[in-house]
């Protein structure tokens, strides 16, 4: 890349450490700041630093957040006896721009993978239950992913807290709206046949 100038070459080689930035995207996204207004290229950069400097955990769901509290956790409206658990913040996100839950949630921060050497002491496991605990939890919805690890890391949560007093529930899993039989897997038709319900 000597026919860029040193300091292009750097942005483009930074921006093409991003997860699923190729080269060519690395320079167009180079190129456009290179164009961009002085004030709205230190805008960005100043964001940038903003996120690292301001980001964290929150301390009790353990999203993301720039309180010590997120504002889901904070929000009086929301009902505070219902935890879904996620494996992630984005998991978090998802669910709630579906608009179908108004309860809190618990994010995990991993999933139970002993291939990759994740035990229950990684991921936020413990920090659930003393939470059930100390909030009055009444249900637990377990929304992990449907793949390997998901799967045995719901299984866990799901042993772990039968000996509460509580509902567990596994969100539903099958075949999406709009997709036809002959392009869904087994496990998914599965699944489907399983949590089947009457109409």
């Amino acid at each position: 890349m000597g026919y860029y100038p040193t300091s292009l070459t750097g942005l483009i080689e930074n921006f093409s450490k991003l997860p699923g930035i190729g080269f060519k995207t690395a320079e167009r996204l180079a190129m456009h700041v290179l164009k961009m207004p002085y004030n709205e290229a230190a805008y960005f950069s100043e964001s940038i630093m903003d996120v690292k400097k301001k980001i964290g955990f929150c301390s009790e769901c353990f999203s993301l957040s720039d309180n010590e509290i997120c504002s889901i956790c904070a929000n009086p409206l929301r009902h505070n006896s219902i935890l879904c658990v996620t494996e992630q913040p984005a998991d978090m996100i998802v669910i709630e721009k579906a608009g179908a839950f108004k309860g809190l949630y618990h994010i995990l921060c991993g999933v139970l993978s002993p291939m990759d050497g994740v035990t229950p002491s990684d991921i936020k496991i413990k920090e659930l239950v003393a939470r059930i605990d100390k909030d009055k939890i009444t249900e637990v919805i377990i929304a992990t992913n449907t793949n390997a690890e998901g799967e045995s890391t719901a299984d866990y949560i799901a042993n772990i807290l039968k000996s509460k007093n509580i509902k567990i529930s596994r969100i539903a899993s099958g075949i999406p709206v709009g997709g036809e039989l002959k392009y869904i897997d087994q496990v998914t038709l599965k699944r489907a046949m399983e949590a089947r319900y009457a109409v």
